[in-house]
């Protein structure tokens, strides 16, 4: 494999799209699909993104700031879209977004959320640094903006999750 390396790369290029009809065994008692199912599909799609900004190995780190807005009911369609809105020196942000469509075609706003991958420390050295993301939509340009500021938050989210873990058991129930 070739290994691409870049100083900038636009969230386009990033992009991944994947759209999934709505089945009776992705769905709960109400006929609307599980939240769990349409994770896995973000999580996935956005791991197409994450190659799209290197060749190195990557895996999520975290998933936060998840939205479920509308229910995606049995037969309809999910279209999931992510791209890469930031990236540091080995961890990238990506977005997601799920946009519902209905049998008459008229589209709706599902879910939306933020993925963390991280590149493997194993495939890359100390000096490694991914590109630059350039944003260049309105949409791409105001998740971009914002990419500082949720980094720092989930930096300060990071200790208090280390502080919770340390107490925390792995006793199992009697």
């Amino acid at each position: 494999m070739e290994v691409r390396f870049m100083t900038q790369v636009t969230c386009k290029r990033t992009k991944a799209v994947q759209s999934h009809r709505i089945m009776p065994n992705q769905t709960n008692f109400y006929k609307n699909m599980y939240g769990g199912q349409l994770l896995y599909i973000m999580d996935n799609v956005a791991s197409v993104s994450a190659g799209r900004l290197t060749d190195f190995g990557t895996m999520t780190a975290n998933m936060d700031n998840i939205n479920f807005l509308a229910p995606l009911p049995e037969g309809d369609i999910a279209h999931v879209e992510t791209y890469v809105t930031g990236a540091g020196k080995r961890s990238m942000e990506i977005f997601a977004k799920v946009i519902g469509e209905n049998r008459t075609g008229e589209r709706y706003l599902a879910a939306t959320a933020f993925l963390t991958y991280v590149v493997l420390k194993d495939y890359v050295d100390d000096d490694y640094h991914l590109p630059e993301v350039v944003p260049h939509t309105d949409e791409e340009i105001y998740l971009c903006k914002g990419y500082e500021t949720r980094k720092t938050a989930h930096a300060d989210n990071r200790q208090a999750t280390k502080e919770l873990i340390s107490q925390l058991t792995v006793e199992l129930l009697d």
